[in-house]
């Protein structure tokens, strides 16, 4: 009848409201599995700003992934040979060297640590023509860092400029390698890059170099690393240690 409430009518009203009470408190409510997935969601997105903060921080050569030190697996004799004779061909003295370091680091590999130097190289580079001497500070030795400083200290007091434009490398080759007495090792490496770079005066003026010329460029450089023992290895940063011209 009109204006009167039937009562199936009224009965399903009620179980509608009913289950939709019950999806709000389900839908509403983080079951163990939810709190879990957000936890973990969590600690990634911390491990990754860390892992980004500590970056900032050291810069190092690109390697091979490797597991923990205290996992280190033995290299067999015939495994380093092969490595070392395809990397150094017919170099006795680069293969004997080579072989030195493999002794003490197992996990050291040629191939891996020459694409390190090559991008060790750009960025030097860049930086000590940016005046950068904070990334330099990571990447030189003492020593490196000294020259380097100072020379980045006179061009700025004179208040020149350098504008560079870093091409690419051409080729890297690796000259020497060595483990000193004391557990140093030491690679020396030649890089053939090629540079657009030009110095300006106060003014602007272009007073050395040529701003729209590639160059080609030529340098021999050294990085040395202690791997003397399990926890000198546990740093595995190159440092550049010395420089020279070409002959």
């Amino acid at each position: 009848m009109n204006g009167e409430i039937n009562l199936l009518t009224l009965l399903s009203l009620i179980v509608a409201i009913v289950a939709i009470v019950k999806l709000r408190s389900v839908l509403g409510r983080r079951t163990n599995d939810d709190e879990a997935r957000v936890e973990q969601r969590r600690r990634e997105a911390q491990l990754q700003k860390t892992a980004a903060a500590q970056s900032d921080k050291v810069v190092t050569l690109p390697r091979r992934e490797r597991e923990a030190e205290g996992a280190d697996s033995t290299v067999s004799v015939a495994e380093v040979e092969a490595r070392i004779k395809s990397f150094a061909g017919s170099d006795t003295a680069l293969a004997n060297g080579l072989t030195a370091i493999l002794k003490l680091d197992s996990k050291f590999d040629p191939e891996n640590f020459l694409r390190g130097a090559r991008q060790a190289y750009e960025m030097i580079v860049t930086a000590f023509a940016e005046g950068n001497r904070r990334l330099l500070r990571d990447l030189l030795s003492a020593d490196v860092l000294d020259s380097f400083s100072r020379a980045i200290a006179e061009r700025e007091q004179r208040g020149h400029v350098i504008d560079q434009s870093f091409v690419g490398i051409n080729k890297a080759d690796m000259l020497e390698a060595e483990v000193s007495q004391k557990g140093i090792a030491s690679i020396t490496v030649r890089f053939v890059s090629q540079l657009i770079s030009a110095t300006r005066d106060k003014a602007g003026n272009i007073i050395d170099g040529d701003d729209t010329r590639i160059k080609d460029v030529t340098d021999i450089w050294t990085f040395s690393r202690d791997i003397s023992t399990k926890e000198a290895r546990r740093n595995l940063n190159w440092k550049l240690v010395g420089t020279q011209a070409p002959n």
